[in-house]
């Protein structure tokens, strides 16, 4: 079974910075995709950043220059940094690990807060 852990969420002010992090644990041996989604307050949960075994990153157009995703493969660790924070960021933010094989795990952190104040 494939775990993750969230941290590094809290409240910053606009134009801070914050870096949140997902350790899992478990089997994630082989080939998979990590990535960061966000759910507003009203809204559905969406793609914030993704990337790929190999290190290949997906960005959604409103993190792009902002946001940057990264991993340490040695501590199965991704990483959201996020600079120039905006209040409209506000979200639970959620870390999502899903294998590249048919079949495989698809799983998803606990969640953690993140408050932009204007």
């Amino acid at each position: 079974q494939v775990q993750l852990v969230e941290s590094g969420g809290g409240l910053v002010q606009a134009g801070g910075s914050l870096r949140l992090s997902c350790a899992a644990s478990g089997s994630t041996f082989g080939g998979n995709i990590m990535g960061w989604y966000r759910r507003a307050p009203g809204k559905q949960r969406e793609l914030v950043a993704s990337i790929s075994s190999d290190s290949s990153t997906n960005y959604a157009d409103f993190v792009k220059g902002r946001f940057t995703i990264s991993r340490d493969n040695a501590k199965n660790t991704v990483y959201l940094q996020m600079n120039s924070l905006k209040p409209e960021d506000t979200a639970v933010y959620y870390c999502n690990a899903k294998s590249i094989y048919y079949g495989g795990y698809n799983v998803w952190g606990q969640g953690t807060q993140v408050t932009v104040d204007s």
